[in-house]
């Protein structure tokens, strides 16, 4: 037997490259899953409020809201209904990169506009209608509020 009948040498590194670029891919994928999935259930409460504020069933909104006894239907109305505060809410968009945690509860910013479909950045006019609204969410009971000023 020669030098050039003897098996190849797989040099153990091979493998060890190969475990340590499969781990590295299955540890960005996990933290890329969880930086997507952060605060999901709380962006899906806000959604599911805004939707029932935008089709105009406040009474169900209020429900979603969970509000504290000194928060009442009226001054719920007086906020979101048609001639409230923020209303006419026609559509809406959550704004994802605003979303930060505070303590027991995070903070949500949302665009809301009296305009069906939501204005694109091309429509000045319907743009200045908008309004911003930053939204609390509880974590332990989903619970929404305004934050404090």
């Amino acid at each position: 037997m020669t030098i050039f009948d003897a098996p190849p040498i797989k040099p153990p590194w091979k493998y060890r490259r190969l475990a340590i670029a499969v781990g590295a891919g299955v540890v960005i994928a996990a933290i890329t899953i969880a930086v997507l999935l952060r605060f999901h259930t709380e962006r899906n409460t806000v959604r599911r409020f805004m939707t029932a504020v935008a089709d105009g069933n406040f009474e169900q909104a209020y429900q979603i809201w969970k509000p504290s006894a000194s928060y009442t239907l009226q001054d719920f109305m007086e906020d979101w209904g048609p001639n409230g505060y923020y209303g006419p809410v026609k559509s809406f968009t959550i704004d994802n990169h605003l979303t930060q945690k505070q303590g027991s509860v995070v903070s949500i910013t949302v665009d809301v506009s009296p305009y069906r479909p939501f204005p694109t950045d091309d429509d000045p006019i319907k743009q200045s209608k908008t309004k911003t609204v930053q939204l609390w969410v509880r974590f332990s009971d989903q619970s929404m509020s305004f934050p404090p000023d």
